[in-house]
């Protein structure tokens, strides 16, 4: 969340926006309420001080008449703090409700305005390819090579749910091992996560675990939900830490199951793996001082854009404009990429995104560091990046490479894991 203070003297730039950013909250109001708050507490720390000033002269009386007096006072005035404490709390919540609700400032080269007003930065090494005969989209290759069982999964778990079979997994499999090594060589400290988090953990990367437009699954009678993406676990796993400077920058790299219920979701994009209630991602997240940041969101953004010309699939980079953002993103850039069986001559499809949160997760969480012979502490940055989410980059890899005989070339980084260079029907 952004700076208490900051908001109540900004309110007109913090207004502007969340205007930019699709976001309802009342600022105005917040800042009426925090100048209610500290109005409170100066009352209570006057109103303590007046009461501990009558303490001291109660053993000074010079009279029963006028210590009881004197008690009768003391006791008028605790009643006082304790009716303005009941009240300060109330104020703090509501006021509190409305800061978690304004999100992050917006780097002020992101485009704004809502998805149609992204910009396109560049594409990436590898071009659309063209083919001389029919494309088919990765359902249809799935159910071809049988890498694939929807049916399966829809009978177990539902719709959204589904199998990965034989080659498949392999491919999977590959996919994870070809981003750990690439991360681990750049210096990546790299865990498995769990797949479950504290509502509090959830709530301190931003993300929503309950309530009627959640997408996240809760497990009931517990304060944990499923996580959405191994970028909660990274977070919290360093709630109230603090850091010395010297520490940081920190990149860790979480392998995870993210579970996602996309209510709402609809249309052509929820065919297939693109939108699925459960897939495995490999992601990146940094902790930074403040000035090195935007250096770290650039490294990260790279790095995918590596990943993905390693594996000769077309992409091209997105600035995400300010509509688009999620309440903890300062900037956003997508990978999107190019994926042949959508519509009738192809789509572009979002396969990674990298965000820079500023000190929008810390000031939640209480992640911090200290710099040598500085009074105090500051707030991290934090940053995520997805390095691979593996059922979009699957309908990447299938569809791009799909033959004119119905088998799938292997992307060439991918052989050594996968064990073979195409995939061909069973």
């Amino acid at each position: 969340m952004l700076d208490r203070r900051f908001v109540a003297d900004n309110v007109d730039l913090v207004t502007a926006n969340c205007r930019n950013r699709g976001s309802s909250a009342d600022v105005a109001k917040f800042a009426d309420l925090d100048r209610l708050r500290r109005q409170m507490q100066a009352d209570i720390d006057r109103l303590n001080c007046e009461a501990g000033l009558v303490s001291k002269s109660i053993a000074k009386a010079a009279n029963p008449a006028e210590r009881e007096a004197s008690k009768a006072s003391g006791r008028r005035l605790r009643e006082e703090v304790s009716e303005i404490e009941s009240r300060l709390a109330q104020t703090v919540r509501e006021s509190d409700d409305i800061l978690r609700a304004i999100p992050n400032l917006t780097h002020p080269s992101a485009p704004v305005g809502g998805e149609d007003s992204a910009v396109e930065i560049r594409r990436g090494l590898t071009p659309i390819p063209t083919f001389d005969f029919k494309v088919v989209d990765h359902v249809e290759i799935g159910a071809r090579l049988k890498l694939i069982d929807f049916d399966a999964g829809a009978r177990v778990a539902g719709h959204g749910f589904y199998f990965l079979i034989n080659d498949a997994v392999l491919l999977e499999l590959a996919l994870q091992k070809y981003a750990v090594d690439l991360l681990m060589r750049e210096n990546f400290t790299v865990m498995t996560t769990p797949d479950v988090a504290r509502d509090t953990i959830l709530e301190g990367t931003g993300f929503m675990p309950r309530g009627p437009e959640t997408q996240i699954y809760s497990i009931t009678g517990s304060d944990l939900s499923l996580v959405a993406t191994a970028e909660i676990t990274l977070g919290g796993a360093m709630q109230e830490r603090i850091f010395e400077a010297s520490e940081l920058p920190l990149k860790l790299c979480g392998i995870s199951h993210c579970f996602r219920t996309e209510a709402g979701a609809h249309g052509r994009a929820t065919r297939g793996l693109y939108r699925v209630h459960q897939f495995t991602k490999v992601e990146m997240f940094a902790f930074t001082l403040p000035e090195q940041s935007e250096a770290m969101h650039g490294e990260l953004l790279e790095l995918e854009c590596k990943l993905f010309d390693g594996l000769g699939i077309p992409y091209r980079v997105i600035d995400t404009a300010s509509g688009d953002l999620g309440g903890p993103a300062y900037r956003k850039f997508d990978l999107e990429a190019w994926m042949p069986g959508r519509g009738e001559k192809g789509e572009w499809g979002e396969v990674t995104s990298t965000s820079n949160c500023t000190d929008y997760q810390s000031r939640r969480l209480s992640i911090r560091y200290r710099t040598p012979g500085e009074k105090g502490t500051s707030f991290v940055h934090t940053l995520n990046g997805t390095a691979i989410a593996m059922s979009r980059a699957i309908i990447a890899i299938l569809e791009n490479n799909q033959c004119s005989d119905g088998a799938v070339t292997v992307p060439e980084a991918l052989v050594p894991w996968v064990g073979k260079r195409k995939l061909e029907p069973r």
